[in-house]
């Protein structure tokens, strides 16, 4: 692990503090290494790779089994990442087919579902959005009430769904519904395939503060699904849906601050290194402790992907690195605002002042959008206040909650 440039520990000999830089770094295997250059050799007659290249090659999520990944163990992610990205090359954007669709399909899907979605999932030539969400039905998401209901060989659905991210963009979502009304609320609920054109399914957008367009509410009217459309066996979906948070958790807590996207507590201290303005000390000591937040959920996402290679489930540590993940980066837009002062209050604007090595001068709008956008993180894939529960439970132990 590097600290930062100009970051260093200390040692006290004879009395005297002396700066010492911190060099123990993760060593990835060496240029040699059989992986990187049978990658390296791909790469050479292919040095634009499609979407569908990557996909068929197992690039896309190499930790998925062949034919769909490599069966890459965590290792080998890295060294597909690194080499990757050497080349200039990226992976295609389907962030809740990749996430979350496809591992759930991998792990209880039918064959014909697995290979007639999984393909043009990660090749991000269909992509998905997650019905689940309901007006009713948010944080305790197993009171859903919208109904699926056998008539003949199809599945005839009632209902209302929120906060449905791409909606208004996808081929296809993931859909809970509850198929055995007289059930207990976490039993009797089915997991199922829906085509976003299917008759009777509209989609109305939500905008929100932020001005852009990302969240929909979706409408169910007697819209039928084939009996394919379901998802392992009639009435276990809430195991499933747990399967699809436990990686929506992992997916949602990338280094980026923005579930995985935009910038990291290390992109900020790289800023306000460049920048020519004096750093208050209080701001120092700000930046310091965002950093050590950074490592602390780097180091914890390693192990969250090192089980999830492995071929277990994603377990509490998803719920845990989720909670942090999600004030670490409000804080890392706060302090970002902090900096910019007065400025932070215009559209656009960006933490500090200075200039790039050209000389253009240092303008992200991703800085302003984060700000408005960050108050969404501790709301979004299960509240902060859910995660910390499921911490409790099933890793210290506690009781429930008692009913309200």
């Amino acid at each position: 692990m590097r600290l930062p440039r100009h970051v260093t520990a200390r040692h006290e000999t004879a009395g005297v503090i002396k700066p010492t830089l911190a060099t123990m770094d993760f060593a990835l295997p060496a240029e040699d290494d059989p992986r990187r250059m049978s990658l390296r050799r791909w790469l050479e007659t292919h040095p634009r790779p499609t979407a569908r290249q990557l996909a068929e090659q197992g690039l896309v999520a190499p930790h998925w089994p062949p034919p769909w990944g490599l069966g890459a163990d965590p290792t080998h992610q890295l060294i597909v990442d690194d080499e990757l990205r050497r080349a200039g090359v990226r992976r295609p954007e389907n962030t809740i087919g990749i996430g979350w669709a496809g591992p759930t399909i991998l792990h209880a899907g039918s064959d014909e579902q697995i290979g007639r979605y999984l393909l043009p999932l990660l090749a991000g030539e269909e992509i998905w959005c997650q019905l689940f969400s309901e007006p009713g039905a948010g944080s305790d998401l197993a009171s859903l009430t919208t109904r699926a209901e056998l008539d003949g060989d199809q599945w005839v659905v009632q209902g209302q769904k929120v906060w449905t991210s791409y909606a208004h963009a996808a081929q296809f979502g993931i859909l809970l519904a509850r198929t055995e009304p007289e059930a207990p609320k976490h039993e009797g609920i089915s997991y199922f395939i829906c085509p976003m054109d299917a008759p009777g399914l509209s989609v109305r957008p939500l905008v929100d503060m932020t001005g852009t367009h990302t969240f929909n509410e979706v409408t169910l009217d007697d819209v039928r699904l084939d009996a394919g459309s379901l998802v392992g066996e009639r009435g276990r979906g809430w195991s499933l849906a747990k399967v699809t948070l436990g990686n929506e958790r992992v997916s949602l807590s990338g280094s980026g601050a923005l579930w995985g996207m935009g910038p990291t507590a290390e992109d900020l201290v790289d800023l306000v290194r460049r920048s020519e303005e004096p750093v208050a000390p209080l701001m120092r000591q700000r930046l310091a402790a965002l950093w050590v937040e950074g490592e602390i959920l780097r180091l914890l996402r390693l192990r969250t992907v090192s089980a999830a290679v492995a071929g277990q489930e994603p377990g509490p540590e998803a719920s845990v690195r989720k909670a942090l993940a999600d004030d670490h980066g409000v804080h890392i837009m706060q302090l970002a605002n902090d900096l910019a002062g007065a400025r932070g209050m215009i559209h656009g604007a960006t933490p500090v002042v200075g200039t790039e090595p050209d000389g253009d001068r240092v303008v992200d709008p991703i800085w302003s959008f984060g700000l408005l956008f960050s108050p969404a993180l501790t709301i979004g894939g299960g509240t902060a206040e859910v995660q910390r529960n499921i911490v409790a439970e099933r890793t210290l132990g506690l009781p429930h909650d008692p009913p309200a």
